[in-house]
């Protein structure tokens, strides 16, 4: 497997992106968890393991197309669970996007994502 080209979006990375601005475009905050059940399959099979996904939200989230944030933790601890860390896609990853479905195909992805209200 050889280098991928400086500047390119591989396809987890553009699935995540797609995700992340169709969240943004209904006010929703995305996270790590429900990101991942909207990029399984229909069956439930994961597209991509946690190890994975966390690596490319953190390379998107350098190159400035993700910005991230963690929620309050009196938040999580109402609920009993641990903290979310929320990610918005920024004009730059909508501007990467835009350039990533110029140049392939666009990826097709589960549309049942319910992540959480702003």
């Amino acid at each position: 497997m050889g280098r991928r080209k400086q500047g390119s979006l591989l396809p987890l990375e553009v699935n995540i992106l797609e995700v992340a601005n169709d969240a943004g475009s209904k006010d929703e905050l995305l996270y790590g968890f429900a990101l991942a059940r909207a990029l399984s399959t229909n069956d439930g099979k994961s597209l991509a393991s946690h190890g994975t996904l966390y690596k490319a939200l953190g390379r998107l989230s350098e190159a400035g197309f993700l910005e991230a944030e963690w929620e309050d933790p009196a938040s999580a601890e109402t609920e009993h669970r641990p903290r979310r860390r929320f990610y918005r896609i920024t004009a730059n990853g909508k501007t990467a996007l835009i350039a990533a479905r110029a140049g392939a195909p666009s990826q097709a992805r589960n549309q049942s994502f319910r992540p959480v209200r702003a």
